[in-house]
């Protein structure tokens, strides 16, 4: 039997629709920023040198900060797992103690790589040029000091969700895109491409700093040192939370299998990839967090064998919301990849030749959109059950196909085979993860399962069709020059899209859409209390 997705509120009392309604305002923001960051970016430096070399020096601490300080990393999710089950007066002295501990090894970390920065950049990128590889060192350097943030930032993240504060985590993103756009914008002339780097940095201080005051008053803790090492509750949260790190520092290598294929290629390829990610990862990223934060502690608590019935009916019930959201959505991108990225980019130093690359690479993520966000969420259900190694040994294999991957399909296609070979490790990885779930948890709802899947598949596929087709005759009509033209064909297209996407889902009678839609208008007139 289905379960209606408003039933079990999480914890606190605040129902699902409410957090991911705060959580979709709130990352919608920080991503249109992200977007216009990299506008900003585009029109500055174009697909080049410059952008390649920030490419390069940004995989190891850009990385650390996405993955070790991000909504949905390790730090955030094991931090909830274990603080949901804290009382209280527990809670503070934990997170005190464990953000020492995180804090004084970032630090050392962070001391590694200023030192070895020449090295990794000549490790990461061995096939650039010498002028691109001494940039790239240069930024390295700069932005070193976020691998102590990112693990200050997803500690306090995760303390702030258990403690049922969904808006600051979400918005706080905001600050380092504007850190890195008001830098482009008034400080390119001065600093050159190093000003890339220099408003990377910024934006995570503040989002740090930003934190603080919020922790505080939710009595998650200060900034006082704190040696506890010896409690059971630090020892469970870096049993839990060794693994998840390393598992999402496989990703990290995962991109740098990527980058390293890439400076074999012409100059652009690292840069091209870097804007058609931005382009697939604005939507994901809101999505993701919408459906991603609010199950995270619905999963903790069903965690526990006696509740193993619920918890199989809410990875039902989040797949299908996963479906809902990226099928459709990436059907849409594939159809309509080069307007939306001419639209997006084209103007200043980014031409229509830098427009082709990116639309193609951006046409081969958008449909592997639901693999990318699916796997998350059963690597969630993991870290839920309190298992970070399966994930882990899943991502270990996953490196193996990724460079393999990688390999023959950039000797096939050149820079597209970069983004091939990132979709099929995601879907080989979402297959191995839910077979070895499904025989954890002693079986899934197949039935329940794959039957809204398929049918939500094909009515995507319909869609971009749809999509594809209205586009081909509006360019036959209008040509596809001009702002203006381009920005009315994306509108009309899209729209004939999601309404054939309407039309063929709504046989379905799915309690998910039906919850959203519902949730939508309800909530969206409101002032919301954060």
């Amino acid at each position: 039997m289905t379960t209606d997705p408003s039933s079990k509120s999480p914890p606190q009392g605040r129902s699902l629709a409410h957090i991911a309604t705060i959580v979709a305002v709130a990352t919608l923001l920080s991503k249109v920023a992200g977007l216009v960051r990299q506008q900003a970016i585009a029109a500055e430096f174009g697909v080049g040198a410059a952008v390649d070399a920030y490419s390069y020096a940004y995989v190891i601490p850009g990385f650390l900060f996405i993955l070790l300080g991000g909504i949905n990393g390790p730090f955030h999710s094991s931090i909830i797992s274990v603080v949901l089950k804290q009382p209280p007066e527990k809670a503070a002295p934990l997170v005190e103690t464990i953000t020492t501990l995180v804090g004084g090894l970032l630090l050392l970390l962070t001391a590694v790589l200023m030192v070895l920065a020449e090295p990794l950049i000549q490790l990461i990128a061995p096939g650039a040029s010498a002028d691109i590889r001494a940039l790239a060192t240069e930024q390295f350097r700069i932005m070193a000091p976020l691998a102590v943030l990112s693990g200050l930032i997803g500690i306090g993240f995760g303390t702030l969700n258990a403690a049922d504060h969904y808006w600051l985590p979400s918005i706080s993103p905001l600050l380092s895109s504007l850190a890195v756009i008001i830098g482009v914008w008034f400080f390119a002339d001065h600093f050159g491409a190093a000003v890339l780097a220099w408003g990377t940095l910024v934006g995570g201080v503040l989002q740090w700093l930003v934190q603080i005051p919020a922790q505080w008053q939710a009595g998650m803790g200060t900034l006082r040192l704190r040696f506890e090492f010896n409690r059971p509750e630090v020892r469970e949260l870096m049993r839990l939370m060794g693994p998840a790190t390393l598992s999402s520092g496989m990703l990290l290598i995962s991109v740098y299998i990527s980058l390293f294929f890439a400076s074999q290629l012409p100059v652009g390829a690292a840069s091209a990839l870097s804007y058609a990610q931005l382009l697939f990862l604005t939507p994901l990223g809101i999505l993701s967090n919408v459906i991603l934060v609010p199950y995270m502690p619905i999963f903790s608590k069903l965690a526990q064998p006696e509740n193993w019935t619920e918890l199989k009916e809410r990875i039902r019930q989040s797949l299908v919301l996963t479906a809902l959201s990226m099928m459709p959505l990436g059907a849409m991108m594939a159809a309509l990849a080069l307007p939306a990225v001419r639209v997006v980019y084209e103007r200043q130093a980014f031409d229509f030749a830098a427009s082709q690359l990116v639309a193609a690479l951006l046409l081969v993520y958008a449909i592997g959109m639901f693999f990318y966000l699916a796997r998350d969420v059963i690597v969630r259900v993991f870290y839920a059950l309190e298992d970070g190694r399966t994930p882990l040994y899943v991502t270990l294999w996953g490196l193996g196909f990724n460079a393999l991957f990688c390999f023959f399909f950039t000797r096939a296609f050149g820079a597209v085979g970069l983004a091939m070979a990132t979709v099929g490790v995601n879907t080989v990885s979402f297959i191995a993860l839910t077979w070895i779930l499904h025989r954890r948890l002693g079986g899934l709802p197949w039935g329940e399962l794959l039957t809204p899947l398929t049918g939500i598949a094909l009515a995507s596929i319909l869609s971009g069709g749809a999509g594809w087709a209205t586009l081909r005759g509006l360019e036959w009509l209008w040509g596809r020059d001009g702002l203006g033209i381009q920005l009315l064909q994306l509108a009309i297209a899209g729209s004939v899209s999601v309404l054939m996407f309407a039309v063929a889902i709504s046989p379905l009678k799915l309690p998910e859409l039906d919850f959203f839609l519902s949730k939508v208008r309800r909530f969206w007139p409101r002032r919301y209390q954060f």
